[in-house]
């Protein structure tokens, strides 16, 4: 499992990094960074947590990361 950001579909509003700062990050452009590309299973609630409250759903968490 891999988790990625779409940088396309990111419009730089945080929530993720705000939620869940050991997975994400807010690059020098503003939009969401992958901090952990592969999250431990202790960070379920919050990556859940980060994939709902993104508002243009441009968290992915599968197989075959996004980008």
């Amino acid at each position: 499992m891999a988790l990625s950001i779409d940088s396309q579909r990111c419009q730089g509003h945080g929530r993720c990094a705000l939620i869940s700062p050991d997975l994400f990050d807010v690059s020098d452009e503003g939009l969401g960074v992958v901090l952990v590309p592969r999250p431990a299973p202790e960070h379920a609630t919050d990556l859940t947590r980060a994939i709902g409250n993104c508002p243009e759903m441009a968290i992915s968490y599968s197989d075959h990361p996004a980008g």
